[in-house]
């Protein structure tokens, strides 16, 4: 249940228009769905001010559609994770106008449906301005970063909030990161994507006045362990104001920008 549906309920028991008994009724089939293979927590957009996200590892595409069609009716909007061809493709065919990310394994549906970085003139300039101060820089290190950035771009822009884009700027060739120092110096917020060395994030760390999300990807040869090089490496930031993900956890980055924001 979304807090706008909430509000307009008080608001119609406060005029009279609904019985207190009644809204008692709407409010008791809220807080969450039982499906016989998942429960539904329809407060999580009350609470959290987005829907339960679907994580698709795992789950049979005719359960993550049933889970989805429960979450539209309710909240009008969903995102699924780390979905895979068939998942993407049962979604497509129930929700044709969802919008997907096959390099994320990602499908989002609702309310704008926009891109992140797309325009809204139906916005006062007041607004437009709250926006750009929650705006997200999400840099890659690497193009074989590219998967996990998309997720945490994908999720940002689920949760309606602007994302620029930085591709390819890591340490190896650190000019191409200076010449966009401007970008990152309008963030709210930079979540940085790396693997291999996981040097970049204290690189950005140095030159930015904002927090900074670090993600270490599973990208690297077989000393870097999977992520767990890079992992460690941003844990041991020498640079102040890095929080640092789990390894190849764009969606969880995203959601961390998101509270820093204030969403």
């Amino acid at each position: 249940m979304k807090r706008e549906r909430v509000r307009a309920l008080l608001d119609d028991v406060a005029a009279g228009r609904v019985s207190v008994e009644a809204a008692l009724g709407r409010l008791d089939t809220e807080p969450f769905e039982t499906l016989p293979f998942a429960s539904i927590d329809h407060h999580r957009a009350l609470r959290h001010g987005y829907p339960e996200v679907v994580f698709g590892v795992g789950k049979p595409p005719d359960q993550v559609v049933a889970i989805c069609e429960r979450i539209a009716a309710r909240s009008e909007r969903f995102l699924v994770t780390r979905a895979d061809e068939e998942l993407r493709s049962a979604l497509r065919r129930r929700f044709p106008d969802a919008v997907e990310n096959a390099l994320a394994r990602t499908v989002r549906w609702g309310a704008r449906r926009a891109a992140a970085n797309a325009p809204d003139d139906t916005r006062s300039p007041e607004a437009d301005a709250r926006r750009a101060n929650r705006r997200t820089i999400v840099v890659t290190a690497g193009t074989s970063d590219l998967p996990v950035a998309e997720e945490a771009a994908e999720t940002l822009a689920a949760l309606e909030l602007c994302v620029t884009r930085l591709t390819d700027v890591g340490v190896a060739g650190i000019h191409r990161l200076l010449a966009q120092q401007q970008v990152l110096y309008d963030a709210g917020a930079v979540i940085v994507v790396a693997g291999m060395d996981g040097a970049l994030p204290s690189v950005i760390g140095g030159l930015v006045r904002v927090p900074v999300i670090a993600v270490p990807t599973s990208v690297g040869y077989g000393a870097s362990f999977g992520g767990l090089s890079a992992l460690l490496t941003m844990l041991n930031s020498c640079a102040a104001g890095v929080l640092v993900c789990n390894i190849d956890n764009g969606f969880g980055a995203a959601m961390a920008a998101a509270r820093i924001h204030g969403v």
